[in-house]
């Protein structure tokens, strides 16, 4: 067992952790979009000539999956997958260095996704009242958006001293 885990535990962490930030990323965007979308299909059966600024706002929470999937690139380089393969003697310290390094993003981008989701399904209600001042709305979620970059670049910054 033990010769098994210094073989493949290395590598097996780092997927781990790149798995998860592309994986917990895209549930929380998931979540966040749809929540928008159920709240935005209320407001376009009366008013359908406010699509556009619902379909922004629906946007927003779906970002956090496109940081998630730039973790998960950023893992892989730096385990060398895309140089033609995995280092034989790829360590279990140095696995674990990269799957702490992707855990900003996963939890963060998780966590923001559904926030700013949350903040956006209640902006749509400003495009039903007052679609002239929709662009406030923009700004609460932006607000959100603000933490997940925070993830993705404590990810990155982690990411580029793992190895």
């Amino acid at each position: 067992m033990a010769e098994f885990l210094n073989m493949f535990g290395g590598i097996a962490l780092a997927f781990l952790g790149a798995g998860l930030a592309v994986g917990l990323c895209c549930v929380g965007s998931a979540k966040g979009t749809g929540m928008v979308g159920e709240a935005a299909t209320g407001v376009l059966a009366s008013t359908p000539e406010h699509f556009s600024k619902c379909l922004i706002l629906q946007v927003l929470p779906g970002t956090q999956g496109l940081y998630g999937l730039v973790i998960w690139f950023f893992a892989l380089m730096q385990m060398g997958v895309f140089g033609g393969g995995v280092p034989a003697d790829f360590s279990i310290t140095q696995g674990f260095n990269v799957f702490v390094g992707c855990l900003p993003m996963a939890i963060g981008g998780l966590m923001s996704a559904i926030f700013q989701g949350r903040v956006a399904a209640s902006a749509i209600n400003i495009v039903a009242k007052k679609p002239d001042d929709w662009s406030k709305g923009i700004i609460l979620c932006v607000t959100v958006e603000f933490y997940a970059i925070l993830s993705l670049l404590g990810s990155i910054l982690m990411l580029m001293n793992a190895l």
